[in-house]
């Protein structure tokens, strides 16, 4: 039975958070390395060759190991952030190998949006709901630093699971969610080719037009202005940042899902807020 202040119901989804970071370590860690697997598989079959040897790979099995010295982890030292801070302290304890400082942010990130939201939607569907989003938002923005792939196994369960909360009117009527979905992705996709056609190169991936998607079908078509709009000024500010102060390459492309997912977030919680402030701004 979960607790009925929401300090108290705060708390516990935030221990689950934590939890649930240290799986998605797991998830933003091997599910490139599967899509790659499965893509060798498929060229290989095609070619009429057997399938490239290698270790059966999935979320559950191997046992996770350091990449390093192949030192499996137990249970002592996967306990989420105490393990790295307190027992590892921020090395593998079979070669003493540097454990990047990702693993205990995903964890601590996860396990405070996670209670955010439990304390800011109260125990509602609405909390429920908004724990599912997060938490793809969080593995779909760190994949997509890592590879600049956003998985369609993550971001199209997504967009059905939002249309499938909004039966009930959980963040926005069916219609305005189904919209949304529409909406989200012929946005990005008409950007896309008018960017093609205009410079002859891809501006973005399809990754892109389906999360948007998704997003709109979780918050609805009037959340799609405020999103593209945050997620546009934050990625400007970034891709500005470290062209100039980290010398980057304008021609290095930058991934544009994780500036969707944390505008998607912003929207989630404050979205009505800024959409009404901005609307009596200009009236």
């Amino acid at each position: 039975m979960l607790p009925e202040s929401p300090g108290g119901l705060a708390a516990v989804v935030g221990l689950l958070g934590l939890c649930v970071g240290s799986f998605l370590n797991v998830v933003i860690h091997r599910l490139p390395k599967m899509m790659e697997r499965e893509w060798q598989t498929q060229c290989a079959e095609l070619r009429g060759e057997m399938p490239p040897p290698g270790e059966a790979l999935s979320l559950a099995k191997p046992r996770s190991r350091c990449p390093t010295c192949g030192h499996r982890i137990t249970a002592l030292e996967n306990i989420p952030l105490l393990s790295y801070l307190l027992i590892l302290k921020g090395k593998c304890a079979g070669c003493g190998a540097r454990i990047s400082p990702r693993y205990p942010i995903v964890e601590a990130l996860t396990g405070l949006l996670s209670a955010y939201a439990a304390w800011h939607f109260g125990p509602t569907l609405q909390t429920l709901g908004a724990l599912v989003l997060i938490w793809a938002l969080i593995a779909l923005s760190a994949i997509d630093l890592d590879t600049q792939l956003l998985p369609d196994s993550i971001t199209l369960p997504l967009l059905w699971l939002g249309l499938g909360f909004n039966l009930w009117t959980t963040y926005t009527d069916l219609p305005s969610a189904v919209v949304g979905a529409m909406l989200g992705y012929l946005a990005l996709w008409s950007v896309f080719w008018l960017f093609k056609l205009a410079t002859g190169k891809e501006g973005m991936g399809y990754g892109d037009f389906k999360l948007l998607a998704a997003l709109g079908a979780w918050l609805g078509w009037q959340m799609l202005p405020a999103i593209i709009l945050l997620s546009s000024v934050v990625g400007a500010i970034v891709g500005i940042t470290l062209i100039v102060a980290c010398r980057r390459g304008r021609n290095i492309p930058i991934p544009f899902g994780p500036y969707l997912a944390a505008a998607g977030g912003i929207a989630l919680f404050w979205g009505a807020q800024i959409t009404h402030g901005y609307l009596s701004s200009i009236s």
